[in-house]
């Protein structure tokens, strides 16, 4: 009887391991066999993240802090995966700007995690609405009382 190459994951090690097997699968040109190894690698990588990883508890900024800090990455690199300006990676690291569907794909894409993981509502810190204690005060209208 053949042993199994892969096995359901148990630990984080186990979990690195996979996690580094996939991308050298995916760098290597392969056939049906190699194919079938990625998809198998894939499922076991996404079982363990959905038991194991809280994402629903963190705004979008700080998982990619989390996740930048974790695969090394600093904002400089942010800038060639994403193909955007330096500003832009700053804005959106200091809460400025949001995530654009383009953004939130490429990020979800490399870090091997769902798209609902960054598509999620978080509070921007904008300068212009500083001055205001609620800066929803500036999404109202008012009506004007005919005199």
């Amino acid at each position: 009887m053949e042993t199994l190459k892969y096995r359901v994951i148990k630990t984080k090690t186990q979990y690195n391991q996979y996690c580094k097997e996939l991308e050298n699968l995916l760098e290597k040109e392969g056939g049906k066999r190699m194919q079938d190894e990625i998809d198998l690698l894939t499922l076991l990588i996404e079982k363990w993240d959905s038991e194991h990883n809280s994402f629903d508890e963190v705004d979008p900024i700080r998982l990619l802090h989390s996740l930048m800090e974790e695969h090394n990455i600093k904002p400089k690199d942010l800038v060639h995966l994403l193909d955007v300006s330096k500003g832009y990676v700053s804005e959106i690291l200091h809460y400025k700007k949001g995530l654009s569907k383009d953004v939130l794909r490429k990020l979800s894409k490399y870090f091997k995690v769902s798209q609902e993981a960054f598509n999620r509502p978080y509070k921007l810190k904008v300068a212009e609405n500083s001055r205001f204690k609620n800066a929803s005060v500036m999404n109202t209208t008012k009506k004007l009382v005919p005199s």
